[in-house]
């Protein structure tokens, strides 16, 4: 069990770490993997022996003393700096030039805590800056002691990988900042390469990380690194991703500090924090399923057979002007609405785990780009996913789990601005919804703007297009080859497995 695994991993870092001698930690750095700062600033961080002080038998202890009451700190943190953070003049200009003008909630309580060398457990709300919450101080502990792969990011999805890898690189512009984005559907020769070079940070999805540990030597690269990160770690956690996670940290050291954040703090991660025998310090927003108060939630009840009708009667009179992304549960439903509405005459544009890497990052820059405003989306997009501006997301498929709710309807309403969400609710999803309430503690209100007499209107029309998508999906065979492709990298990875076992020695 990974969950297992990453609890032991917890537990014996706090053991074993003591016993790392500074001459252990030291490496032999390239020249290319050197990190040129114009000016460095002296550090008076605690001292390994400083930070284990007290993690004797007084961890249950600790571990509550550690976790954020932010009903007492909110005002506190909202007037922290970015200087009273501890963090690096040349981070701060960073910060500067990216109009990150204060730090967040997240961003005041974990920075310090990271920087004084705690495991972090880190929730809040979707676009309250979590990503930068770690990757701040990864880079000041990087500038401080460079060496080959320093932190290793974990994520469930290709999109999220690649959106850290910009935040990255752009708060690391003033250094020489190496890193390697290594998801599915890119060439593993040059991912192999690049891992072969040490770059600084990795971020990666499990899957394709686990293809490169059993098709090759590079996983040895991972043996020293100083930070593991877990994004969107209610997600990584689930049984998707249990067992590409559990071979990953078995290539990991254990005296590493490990980062965990996510919207959503599930059962499973409080398990963790519970288990860690190492000061751990947690921080979790006011209300655990926190909805931004600018969001407007509302929904809109119509039988399941004409719920295409509907939603391209509102995309035509209710939202024509707006940035929309439209959620659907499964990738043959986006591939169809994606068809449909263009036959239609929307410009649209769609997104789902079956198409190529290139493809998802070209669909993904038309709708940052404005080139489309309509987006189509599996929950591949419902994650952590930072597009400015989004208006309105529709639900057209309800999600069976609330959590993947409150990740999908969080693309709207960031970073201050307002937003809509609208659920296109059918017979079958009452019992969905309740549960969504239920978790949010918020009642959707109805959504009035429809006149079900223009709505009829159109039916034969979004009929007729429907039935044009479906036989395109017919004559595509959309869907076939990913089945084979899952078949074939399943039993590479059964006999990969198998040779390690007989390859390894007996005791």
């Amino acid at each position: 069990m990974a969950i297992k695994k990453l609890e032991n991993d917890l537990v014996l870092e706090s053991n074993e770490k003591e016993f790392v001698s500074s001459e252990n930690e030291e490496i032999e750095e390239s020249n290319d993997n050197k990190i040129n700062i114009k000016k460095q600033e002296n550090n008076d961080d605690k001292t390994e022996e400083e930070e284990q002080n007290d993690n004797g038998n007084e961890n249950e202890d600790q571990n509550n003393d550690n976790e954020s009451d932010n009903s007492d700190d909110d005002n506190e943190l909202l007037h922290k700096t970015f200087e009273d953070l501890g963090l690096s003049q040349w981070l701060i200009d960073a910060t500067n030039n990216l109009s990150m003008k204060k730090p967040t909630e997240i961003q005041s309580a974990c920075i310090p805590e990271i920087l004084a060398g705690k495991d972090v457990i880190g929730s809040a709300k979707t676009g309250s800056g979590k990503t930068a919450a770690f990757a701040l101080p990864i880079l000041q502990k990087l500038a401080e002691d460079p060496f080959g792969v320093f932190a290793l990011v974990l994520t469930p999805t290709r999109e999220l990988a690649f959106q850290i890898a910009e935040q990255f690189r752009a708060l690391g512009s003033s250094i020489n900042l190496k890193q390697s984005i290594i998801v599915g559907g890119l060439d593993m020769m040059t991912q192999a390469i690049e891992l072969s070079r040490r770059p600084h940070i990795v971020i990666a999805t499990p899957g394709r990380l686990v293809d490169h540990i059993n098709s090759s030597t590079n996983a040895i690269h991972f043996k020293r690194i100083k930070y593991l990160v877990l994004d969107e770690v209610d997600r990584l956690l689930d049984s998707t991703f249990a067992s590409s996670l559990e071979i990953i940290l078995n290539e990991l050291p254990k005296n590493r500090q490990t980062l965990l954040f996510s919207a959503t703090i599930t059962p499973e991660i409080e398990e963790l924090k519970n288990s860690s025998k190492k000061e751990m310090f947690v921080y979790r927003c006011n209300e655990r399923y926190d909805v931004v108060e600018k969001l407007v939630q509302k929904y809109l009840f119509i039988p399941s057979m004409i719920k295409d009708v509907y939603l391209s009667y509102i995309l035509n009179n209710c939202f024509e002007d707006k940035t929309v992304i439209i959620f659907t549960g499964k990738c043959r439903a986006c591939e169809r609405l994606n068809i449909m509405l263009r036959e239609l005459g929307y410009r649209t544009t769609q997104l789902h785990s079956i198409m190529s890497q290139n493809e998802r990052l070209s669909s993904l820059a038309k709708f940052k780009s404005r080139i489309v405003k309509i987006l189509i989306a599996t929950d591949v997009a419902g994650r952590g996913l930072d597009i400015e501006n989004v208006q309105v997301v529709i639900n057209y498929d309800i999600p069976a789990s609330p959590v993947d709710y409150i990740h999908r309807i969080g693309r709207t309403a960031r970073a201050g601005r307002g937003g809509i969400s609208l659920s296109l609710i059918t017979e079958h999803d009452i019992e969905l919804i309740q549960n969504i309430e239920s978790l949010t503690k918020k009642k959707l209100v109805e959504y009035e703007g429809v006149n079900e007499n223009e709505v009829l209107k159109i039916m034969d029309k979004v009929n007729l297009a429907k039935r044009v998508a479906n036989m395109q999906l017919v004559d595509t065979h959309f869907g076939e080859k990913r089945l084979i492709n899952k078949t074939k990298r399943n039993r590479g990875n059964q006999k990969s497995k198998k040779s390690k076992k007989a390859k390894k020695p007996k005791n």
